[in-house]
């Protein structure tokens, strides 16, 4: 009987942001555009950002999952992340103000317009399908990415990837290693050690990945110091895609070989 780790790969899981897609610019310079595009003083871009950032690791605290455990609406979850962080970084509008300036920050992140797709991203999706390989997104987002957001930037359902985890339907978010195993049902319920994870951060994919026995890659596009240090440590680093696709060939020739 073959032992686990020769066990071929059939299924493969990837993050979305930092790993198929990013931001175009600093997240926070939407927030002053949609306030200036109002009429209102434009916001320290600076401060903005910092605010964002309190406000959502607050919300995301208190409220997880996008409010999905506190059965709280998606739009009304953003609607005081959003509040927050204006107030967090020393902005305080009136309702009408406010409502007006929400409007536009809700509608374009339901957009494609602030993200930008990585060019190796379709292209090693649909080749690990074509290799009669399962393709799944784990990643901790709203459904708005699985409806909205991932097809309007070209990565299609049945087309891109077979299975979707997104941590606003499903109620858990990484790093739990719960969203994993939802992940390991939705592709059959597979041996784990036949699927492998790919994601840009170590606590929140790699770690809880290998904890449940699958295969893991760190993709590291920007050369951060957590992946040279993980590196080191013997953790998988990929710097794209690309790097991932090779890895792939290279170990399933491996396992051929054995």
């Amino acid at each position: 009987m073959a032992a686990l780790q020769q066990l071929p790969l059939r299924c493969v899981t990837v993050d979305v942001t930092g790993t198929l897609m990013g931001y175009k610019g600093v997240l926070g310079d939407y927030y002053c555009m949609a306030a200036k595009a109002v009429g209102l003083p434009c916001p320290d871009y600076e401060r903005m950002h910092m605010g964002f950032k309190l406000a959502y690791k607050e919300m995301a605290t208190k409220y997880p999952c996008f409010g999905k455990t506190a059965n709280l609406s998606n739009v009304d979850w953003w609607r005081m992340c959003v509040r927050n962080s204006f107030l967090q970084a020393g902005y305080d509008y009136d309702k009408e103000s406010f409502d007006q300036v929400f409007r536009r920050i809700y509608s374009i992140f339901g957009s494609a317009a602030p993200y930008t797709l990585y060019p190796d991203a379709q292209p090693f999706l649909q080749w690990v399908r074509k290799q009669g390989i399962l393709v799944g997104i784990v990643s901790n987002a709203s459904y708005r990415y699985r409806d909205i957001i991932l097809p309007t930037l070209g990565l299609n359902k049945d087309s891109e990837w077979d299975f979707g985890v997104f941590s606003g339907i499903e109620g858990v978010e990484k790093p739990d290693p719960e969203i994993f195993k939802i992940a390991v049902k939705a592709a059959g319920n597979i041996c784990p050690e036949q699927i492998l994870h790919i994601g840009d951060n170590l606590r929140k994919d790699y770690q809880p990945a290998r904890s449940l026995g699958m295969r893991a890659l760190l993709i590291d596009r920007f050369s951060t110091p957590e992946a040279h240090t993980a590196k080191e440590t013997g953790v998988p680093v990929v710097a794209d895609l690309l790097e991932a696709q090779e890895y792939i060939m290279s170990t399933e020739d491996q396992i051929a070989i054995s």
